[in-house]
C-alpha cells in the first residue's frame, strides 16, 4: 500500500475499496533506511511544527530508541518518557511485588 493510501482513509476507499483498514495508518513500514527517513521527515514536517516521536525500531529482542544530532530538547524529552515506561513494563513483566510495593526482578526465562 502506497503512503497516500496509508494516511487518507478516503484516497483508501477510492482505490482499494474492498479494504478492511479503518483510520489512517499509525505505522508506515519502509524498504530501507533512505525511504524510512526521507518518510519520517516529511511526516515531521507535514504534522507541524516540526516536533516528532521517534524513530523507535520494533522487530528486534528489545526496542531502540534513535535520538539524531538534529533532535530538540523537547524530542530527548519525549523519546526518554518512552523509553522510561518500556523499561518499566519489560521489568514489571519479569518481576515480583512484595509487601510494601518491593519490586523485585526475576530472571528472564
Amino acid at each position: 500500500m502506497h503512503g497516500d493510501c496509508a494516511l487518507d482513509e478516503s484516497a483508501r476507499k477510492a482505490i482499494l475499496p474492498d479494504s478492511l483498514l479503518r483510520g489512517s495508518a499509525n505505522l508506515l513500514v519502509c524498504p530501507n533506511l533512505d525511504s524510512a527517513n526521507i518518510a519520517y521527515n516529511l511526516l515531521k514536517s507535514a504534522a507541524g511544527q516540526n516536533v516528532a516521536i521517534g524513530p523507535i525500531l520494533l522487530g528486534c529482542a528489545a526496542p531502540a530508541h534513535i535520538v539524531t544530532a538534529a533532535a530538540t530538547v523537547r524530542r530527548i524529552v519525549n523519546m526518554t518518557a518512552i523509553t522510561v515506561v518500556e523499561a518499566n513494563r519489560r521489568r514489571t513483566a519479569h518481576s515480583e511485588t512484595y509487601p510494601g510495593g518491593e519490586i523485585r526482578s526475576q530472571p528472564k526465562p
